[in-house]
């Protein structure tokens, strides 16, 4: 049987926008994280497994965009990588390119030279194992806001990595960002124990404050194929998730064409109507 392929995403909506299907976004967008990819590459110097060849496959079977996360001691994603994908998105004129990290440290010279479609500030300190925590926006407000504009008059869409606090996301939105991610990993941490209700309760009225205020939201950290559908079906208006860990490990078994399918699927099934009976 042929397995059912899924078309790339060609528009996305206006922030903060949604549409009648139980007050989610048009169909949440998946870009592919690729920084596993280039943390094997790295093992050695052979340059392999590709992250271009990786790219274009996922795009190939339908991901909406592409992630990387170059952080300042190259331990995955490298300068090189984020100029090359730079370079290849431009045949994927419909798919977003998205580089996070923190501005304060090198994203801002990606951002200058590379003009991505979105960049998302990550308060990673250098040397962090990997992202465990959104802005403290009392403290930061001042120090992003002109980074923040300055992007943005790049022509670059500007996220904030956020812990799903509802009262910091008017604070996201007065500082001048245009969506903010939603950092995931306590409501993965909580699949499947009896924290997960609340935990998606604490992100969907994170998910609806920032809507209310007129930013969009992305999400992303540890979401996999068990907990995505639920995810998106109970949090309003997810524009996008961005997916690296879970989705590169099952890749190693399935490819990735299969496996950005299935993600596809995860999302699809968000947006199928509730069977009756």
């Amino acid at each position: 049987m042929t397995p059912t392929l899924f078309t790339t995403c060609n528009t996305l909506p206006p922030e903060g926008a949604s549409s009648s299907l139980g007050g989610q976004a048009a169909r949440t967008a998946l870009s592919v994280n690729l920084n596993k990819v280039a943390l094997v590459r790295n093992t050695r110097h052979l340059g392999i497994p590709s992250v271009t060849r990786a790219a274009t496959l996922c795009l190939q079977a339908g991901a909406n965009g592409i992630t990387v996360h170059p952080r300042p001691d190259e331990r995955h994603i490298r300068a090189d990588d984020v100029r090359e994908l730079s370079g290849l998105m431009k045949a994927w004129p419909t798919a977003e390119f998205n580089i996070e990290g923190n501005p304060f440290q090198n994203l801002m010279d990606f951002v200058r030279e590379c003009r991505p479609n979105q960049c998302t500030f990550v308060p990673d300190s250098e040397g962090q194992f990997t992202s465990d925590h959104g802005w403290n926006l009392a403290h930061d407000a001042e120090r992003l806001r002109p980074l923040i504009a300055e992007a943005q008059s790049l022509g670059v869409r500007v996220s904030l990595f956020m812990d799903a606090d509802a009262p910091a996301m008017a604070a996201a939105k007065a500082v001048g960002a245009d969506r903010v991610e939603l950092y995931t990993e306590p409501y993965a941490a909580a699949w499947g124990t009896p924290e997960q209700d609340a935990q998606l309760a604490r992100f969907s009225a994170a998910a609806q404050a920032a809507l209310d205020v007129g930013l969009g939201v992305n999400a992303g950290h540890d979401l996999n194929q068990d907990n995505l559908t639920a995810f998106i079906r109970g949090v309003p208006g997810v524009a996008e998730v961005s997916i690296g860990h879970a989705l590169i490990a099952d890749a190693l078994e399935l490819g990735y064409s299969a496996t950005v399918q299935d993600y596809l699927r995860c999302i699809d099934r968000a947006f199928a109507p509730a069977r009756s009976g």
